[in-house]
C-alpha cells in the first residue's frame, strides 16, 4: 500500500496548499453565472437558496467519501488507483482514458475560452468576437477567435508552471486563490452594505408545478458549478501528511466554497428580482450594475476573469496525475512514464494534455465533446463512491486513516445521486448521453492494445 517503486514525485504539498488549491479547482466562472440557469428551472428565491445548499452538502458528501479511498491510497492520479482496486484494471483505464480525452481536457478547453471572453472586456483583441483566422474544414466552418487565442495561452502559461515544480505551481495557486476569494467575498460583503434594490421574499414566490423535476433540472448546474471538489486525490502522492491532510481541505475547500456561493446568491436576490434572473446569464455583473452602477460591471469582470485563470492552473495541477501511474502499468503511452529527474513533476503528462487542450480549443469542438461526457463524469462519481463498500468488504485490513463520516448513510446519499443526474441525463439529453458511452467505449480497443503491447513486450 506504500507509494510505487519507481515514483519521483515529492511530498511538498501542505493543508493550506491543498485547501486552496480545492478553492481553486472549483472556483470558476460558474459561480458569476449559473444563477440564470438554476432561476430558469426554479423561479422562486428559497428554492434557489436551497438548490445552493444542497449542491453543497453533496460535494461534501462527495468529498468525505473519496476523502477515506485517497487516505487509504495516497498516490498519484487517486481515482485511477480506487477503480482499479475495486474493479480492476479496465476501470481505471476507462477513468483515464475519458480523463485525458475529453472530461479534464474539454472542461480545461471550455474554462480558458471563458477566460478569454471576459479578457475580451479589457483587451477588445481578445474578445470572443473578435475573428482572427477563419477556414472551411472538411465542408465545416471553423473560425479562431480573440477568446480561444487568450485560452490558448493561459493553458500554455500553467503548462509550463506545471511542469517546472510542484511548490512552484502551489505558491501560484495560494496566491490566486485568496485572490479569488476576497474578490467575491467583496463583491458580497459590498452587496450587504447597499440598500437592496429587491426585497427578496424566500418563500411566497410561485413553486414550480413538477417541483421535484424542476428541481432536478436546476441541480444540473448547481452540481456542475461544484465539480472539481475532488481534485486533490489526484495529488494524494505528493502531500506532505495525506492521511490527516486530504480529508481536513477537502472538506474545508468544499465548505468555503459553498459559504461563497450561498453568499453571492444572497446578493443576487437583493438586486435582481427572481422573474428576471433567467434574463441576466451574466447575473453577478447584472447585480453588481445594479447595486453600485454602471462602473460596477468592469470590476466583476475582472473578478471572473482571475478566477477562471486559477481554475484553468488548479485543473491542470491535479488532472494530468492521473497519467503517469496509467503508462507505469502499460496502458498508456510509454513517453509519459516517467518523472522529470529536476523538477519531479509528471512532466511529460503535462505537457501531452497541454498539447491536446490547445488543440481542442482551437478546433472548438471542446463544448459538444463535453455536453457528451458529464453523464460519464457522474457514472465514474457513482461507482467511485461504491468502491468504498467493496473495498471495506473486499480487503478489510487495509489502513484506513479516515473512514466516512456517517457511513454508510453519506455514500450512499452521494452514489444515489449520482445516479439519478445519470438517469437524468439519459431521460432529457439521450442522444449526448450515448455519444458519451460512445466515447467510453472507444476507450476498450485502446485498452486492448495497450495490453497487447505490454504483453509483448514483457
Amino acid at each position: 500500500m506504500g507509494e510505487p517503486s519507481k515514483s519521483e514525485l515529492i511530498r511538498g504539498l501542505s493543508a493550506t496548499d491543498a485547501t486552496l488549491i480545492t478553492v481553486g479547482s472549483v472556483l470558476g466562472t460558474g459561480a458569476f453565472l449559473t444563477t440564470a440557469d438554476v432561476a430558469r428551472a426554479l423561479p422562486h428565491a428559497g428554492l434557489i437558496m436551497l438548490a445552493w445548499v444542497c449542491g453543497g452538502l453533496l460535494a461534501i458528501a462527495g468529498a468525505l467519501t473519496y476523502a477515506e479511498l485517497g487516505t487509504m491510497m495516497p498516490r498519484a492520479g487517486g481515482p485511477y488507483h480506487f477503480l482499479k482496486e475495486a474493479y480492476g484494471p479496465l476501470f481505471g483505464f476507462l477513468k483515464g482514458w475519458v480523463d485525458f480525452l475529453v472530461i479534464m481536457s474539454g472542461g480545461l478547453a471550455a474554462i480558458a475560452v471563458g477566460f478569454g471572453e471576459y479578457l475580451g472586456s479589457f483587451l477588445p483583441f481578445f474578445s470572443t468576437g473578435n475573428i482572427l483566422m477563419s477556414a472551411d474544414v472538411f465542408g465545416h466552418p471553423w473560425k479562431l477567435t480573440g477568446g480561444a487565442l487568450a485560452g490558448v495561452l493561459a493553458v500554455v502559461f500553467f503548462t509550463v508552471t506545471s511542469m517546472v515544480g510542484l511548490r512552484e505551481s502551489a505558491l501560484l495557486q495560494n496566491v490566486l486563490g485568496v485572490l479569488k476569494i476576497g474578490a467575491i467575498l467583496a463583491l458580497a460583503l459590498l452587496g450587504f452594505f447597499v440598500a437592496p434594490t429587491v426585497s427578496p421574499d424566500y418563500f411566497s414566490s410561485a413553486v414550480p408545478a413538477s417541483l421535484i423535476s424542476a428541481f432536478g433540472v436546476a441541480m444540473i448546474g448547481v452540481l456542475w458549478t461544484f465539480d472539481g471538489w475532488y481534485g486533490v486525490t489526484y495529488l494524494g502522492g505528493e502531500m506532505k501528511e495525506p492521511s490527516r491532510d486530504l480529508p481536513r481541505s477537502m472538506f474545508a475547500g468544499v465548505g468555503i466554497v459553498t459559504f461563497l456561493y450561498v453568499l453571492l446568491n444572497v446578493v443576487y436576490l437583493r438586486a435582481v428580482p427572481v422573474s428576471e434572473i433567467p434574463a441576466h446569464p451574466r447575473i453577478a455583473e447584472a447585480a453588481a450594475v445594479a447595486l453600485f452602477g454602471a462602473g460596477a460591471s468592469k470590476l466583476v469582470s475582472a473578478a471572473v476573469m482571475v478566477s477562471a485563470f486559477g481554475c484553468i492552473g488548479a485543473t491542470i495541477l491535479y488532472s494530468t496525475r492521473t497519467y503517469l501511474p496509467m503508462a507505469r502499468d502499460g496502458v498508456f503511452f510509454k513517453s509519459l512514464a516517467v518523472v522529470h529527474p529536476k523538477w519531479h513533476t509528471p512532466a511529460a503528462c503535462i505537457l501531452a494534455q497541454g498539447l491536446w487542450t490547445v488543440l481542442l480549443t482551437v478546433s472548438g469542438t471542446y463544448e459538444a465533446l463535453y455536453t457528451y461526457v458529464v453523464v460519464i463524469l457522474f457514472l465514474f462519481h457513482a461507482l467511485t463512491g461504491v468502491a468504498v463498500f467493496v473495498l471495506r468488504a473486499r480487503r478489510p485490513e487495509w489502513p484506513r486513516p479516515y473512514k466516512v463520516t456517517g457511513y454508510p448513510l453519506v455514500p450512499l446519499v452521494f452514489v444515489l445521486t449520482c445516479l439519478a443526474f445519470v438517469l437524468n441525463s439519459l431521460i432529457e439529453r439521450p442522444i449526448e448521453s450515448l455519444f458519451g458511452f460512445g466515447i467510453l467505449l472507444l476507450g476498450l480497443p485502446a485498452y486492448a492494445y495497450w495490453r497487447r503491447t505490454a504483453s509483448s513486450a514483457s
